[in-house]
């Protein structure tokens, strides 16, 4: 998270015009939220109470943005045991009806392609695919006649080794078929909306909970003790600057 403070308050800090304020959770958002024109989140946890989620709530729906990134999907697992294996599962909370998305599981980070699917402000200036190396979330959506996919990829099953990461009854990530899967959409709430980019995986030494990584990142599976992965590309370095400028424009 620290690395990613900075690139964020970087970025906010080319805005003329703007001031940011910076907290670790949704408290206090009675002060902070309704003079904001924009919302940025980046970490799974802690998630907005049910007071908090209903006044963010309100004010996207009263034009607000949101834009918001990579574990802003998780939050809260709950402990469950399946064919004699104990393992978490992620819980269904407030937050993921209005952010449009919600976590399942996501494999070892890994190489995977990645295809913009039409065009929008958030998107501006990427090429029509590019490679990423990343955790590959699924995502399952939550209104899809209110959203507009940005980004997808397509894998056909969840490729995690038993026993990774998350259990979940059913992949209700899968779009269609061929395992079209959400990597970034906008999801309309009222007159606001919200951003929302699975990518972003960002971990230091002291914060790596990577048991290992796929080979086609490096050949032994051995996880890098610092990962910046995407957050060094181009394609995301872009994603960033045009969800941030997004989200402070018309309102």
């Amino acid at each position: 998270m620290d690395y990613v403070r900075l690139r964020l308050l970087n970025e906010l800090a080319e805005l003329d015009g703007h001031h940011t304020t910076v907290c670790s959770d949704y408290n206090g958002m009675e002060r902070w939220l309704p003079p904001a024109c924009l919302l940025v989140t980046y970490v799974a946890g802690p998630v907005p109470s049910h007071d908090e989620h209903a006044q963010l709530r309100s004010w996207l729906q009263a034009g607000g943005r949101w834009v918001a990134l990579h574990g802003t999907s998780g939050g809260k697992a709950a402990r469950v045991e399946r064919d004699g294996r104990k393992g978490r599962m992620m819980v269904r909370q407030d937050h993921h009806a209005t952010l449009g998305g919600f976590f399942l599981n996501h494999p070892p980070i890994q190489r995977f392609a990645v295809t913009v699917t039409g065009e929008h402000p958030v998107t501006a200036g990427l090429p029509a695919t590019f490679d990423a190396v990343d955790e590959l979330y699924l995502i399952e959506l939550q209104d899809p006649h209110n959203t507009t996919l940005l980004l997808t990829t397509e894998i056909a099953t969840d490729p995690s080794p038993p026993g990774f990461g998350f259990v979940y009854d059913n992949d209700t990530s899968a779009l269609d078929e061929r395992g079209t899967r959400a990597l970034g959409f906008v999801h309309q709430v009222g007159d606001g909306a919200v951003a929302y980019l699975a990518l972003g995986h960002c971990h230091s030494p002291s914060t790596n909970t990577q048991p290992f990584v796929d080979r086609t990142v490096t050949a032994d599976g051995a996880t890098p003790a610092t990962f910046r992965g995407m957050w060094e590309t181009a394609p995301f370095h872009r994603l960033v600057h045009n969800a941030i400028r997004w989200g402070t424009t018309n309102r």
